[in-house]
């Protein structure tokens, strides 16, 4: 199943789950209230209400209470091209490298993502998969882990390379506004089925720049969700980005970064695709 969250009449963000042509309006004030329901009661809030899915405008498809959970170099090729664009050595870490994103930052698909050329000069794309929690864990085993899966969505983590350099902590560079784009959609694990086995890309006004497989983390979704929730609880409806391929533009020669107007689309397989607009100012 697909679900996803719209704008109603009166610009208030609802959700509801796509069928066939159209999406049949989910009766709870928000998906994250909708994803913390028990597996066996969220079809009653299934109306039989529903809306042409051409006219919608769209929403981010959840929104977490809290940040973004992130994890950086977590495709070898990926940590190898950063490693040489920074002149340093590859050393790949034991465990995840994990930061976040302010919730402020995530935006919606198909939407114009607005930044400021005065903050940054260096704004880079990240294609990524996106695992949303679907039940309140901690100490998670890494057998375990699928279960506590509610979907996947595409998720664009996009970067302020020269402010992450600057403040060495990512968490600066990596939060600003409109900088997390997620969506159009969150499938259902059962429909992914395999997530460890999707195509995985970015095309930047049409030209393909990242194309990998989610088959080449480092860390595996299970080894994520293990080494996440250990000691610390993960809530329903909560975001995690896996690590993005290689291709990314400040790696590349010369760098390429984005620019006013610049069109991205992500594609995952199975998943769908998420469209940004970069308006700069």
């Amino acid at each position: 199943m697909r679900y996803l969250s719209y704008y109603d009449a009166d610009h208030a963000v609802r959700p509801g789950f796509v069928d066939g042509d159209n999406v049949r309006v989910i009766e709870v004030s928000s998906m994250r209230e909708y994803i913390a329901l028990a597996p066996r009661e969220r079809a009653a809030y299934h109306s039989d209400r529903t809306l042409s899915l051409a006219g919608l405008r769209l929403a981010a498809p959840v929104l977490p209470q809290r940040n973004v959970f992130c994890v950086g170099r977590n495709y070898l090729a990926h940590a190898k091209e950063g490693a040489r664009a920074a002149g340093r050595e590859l050393k790949l870490p034991d465990v995840p490298t994990f930061f976040t994103k302010a919730p402020t930052a995530i935006a919606d698909p198909d939407a114009v993502l607005h930044l400021q050329g005065r903050v940054s000069s260096e704004y880079d794309f990240e294609a990524e998969l996106g695992i949303v929690i679907g039940t309140r864990c901690k100490d998670v085993a890494p057998g375990e882990a699928f279960g506590v899966v509610f979907g996947y969505t595409c998720v664009n983590d996009v970067t302020a390379r020269d402010l992450q350099r600057a403040h060495v902590q990512w968490f600066k560079g990596k939060s600003l506004d409109d900088t997390c784009p997620i969506g159009p959609a969150i499938v259902s694990a059962d429909e992914v089925q395999d997530p460890q086995n999707l195509a995985i890309g970015i095309t930047i006004d049409g030209v393909r720049k990242q194309n990998g497989s989610t088959a080449d983390m480092i860390f595996t979704i299970p080894r994520l969700i293990a080494e996440l929730s250990k000691g610390m609880t993960l809530l329903p409806g909560d975001v995690i980005a896996t690590g993005t391929p290689d291709g990314v533009g400040f790696a590349r020669t010369p760098p390429e970064f984005l620019h006013d107007g610049t069109e991205m689309a992500v594609e995952i397989e199975r998943i769908g695709v998420l469209r940004n607009r970069i308006g700069l100012t």
